[in-house]
């Protein structure tokens, strides 16, 4: 069998954005700024990035798995350790602190699938002081808007490349 690269694997374009909301709600898209500048106070680097990538890719949205797993890259992360996230429970590569937040995002990423289980909550209360695991509480929640953001107005990383 020979595959061949001819003009029949050229790269499928962006979908079309459907809605722009910087210039259709610009002061609500600004106030987004604003709570992700304070959701991030106090988060690791690059604990914020391994949350938000995750989320993302529960999520399904392209351009903030783009965004911040360059983000990631440029904080240091390493890029085995992002491409396991989907199974991080299967390495070894993953800190239980990190663990324990990688948990925590999937429950409030995945709300209607049970809720946020005691289990998975307190595991994440014993890796972070109460005002951490607030914050990255507020990093998850705030991820996930952002995400709805990206994928209802579809918003694509090839696009912006």
């Amino acid at each position: 069998m020979t595959i061949t690269n001819d003009s029949t694997d050229a790269s499928v374009p962006a979908p079309a954005q459907r809605i722009s909301l910087p210039d259709l709600a610009p002061e609500y898209y600004k106030a987004m700024f604003a709570v992700e500048r304070a959701a991030r106070q106090g988060v690791d680097p690059v604990l914020a990035e391994l949350v938000k990538v995750h989320a993302s890719m529960i999520n399904g949205c392209a351009f903030c798995i783009d965004m911040h797993s360059t983000d990631a890259l440029k904080h240091g992360e390493q890029n085995h350790r992002l491409l396991a996230l989907p199974a991080w429970r299967e390495t070894s590569w993953f800190t239980a602190r990190e663990r324990a937040a990688l948990a925590l995002t999937e429950s409030v990423t995945l709300l209607t699938q049970g809720h946020v289980p005691d289990a998975v909550y307190d595991e994440a209360a014993a890796h972070f002081e109460p005002a951490e695991l607030a914050q990255l509480i507020a990093l998850i929640i705030t991820i996930n808007a952002w995400n709805r953001i990206g994928v209802t107005s579809r918003l694509s990383p090839a696009a912006a490349k």
